[in-house]
């Protein structure tokens, strides 16, 4: 298996409890400049322990970045990585010749047409 294959699984496992999906949700709302630890404990309401090892979690999947600001930690989507994973799940889309009635085209949004697409918008 490839690198870049074990990262996607790694970040795919990291997301894959309900709890780190809800906190990455919230981090990719929040400020450009990060969301402070204080913040993501009052919405998500978990002890500070259990929310450090699930940031901890996605950290280390490059799902989010922390930058220390004084005392205070700042979290922030890792966009570029997260975009990785969309354009992962989605690379294969619109190969030409694809027939099967799942297939995305120009009416359901994802493909301009059934050929292959070198853009795409996603639904």
């Amino acid at each position: 298996m490839n690198n870049l294959l074990e990262g996607h699984s790694e970040r795919f496992k990291a997301l894959g409890h309900p709890v780190r999906l809800a906190i990455l949700r919230l981090i990719v709302q929040g400020h450009q400049g990060g969301t402070p630890v204080g913040e993501i404990q009052g919405v998500i309401g978990i002890p500070a322990s259990t929310l450090s090892h699930h940031l901890s979690c996605l950290a280390e999947a490059n799902l989010v970045k922390v930058e220390r600001e004084g005392t205070t930690l700042r979290y922030r989507a890792d966009f570029a990585s997260l975009q990785g994973l969309v354009d992962y799940l989605w690379e294969d889309c619109c190969k030409a010749g694809r027939t099967e009635v799942n297939c995305c085209d120009a009416a359901t949004g994802c493909c301009p047409s059934n050929t292959q697409a070198t853009t795409r918008s996603r639904p």
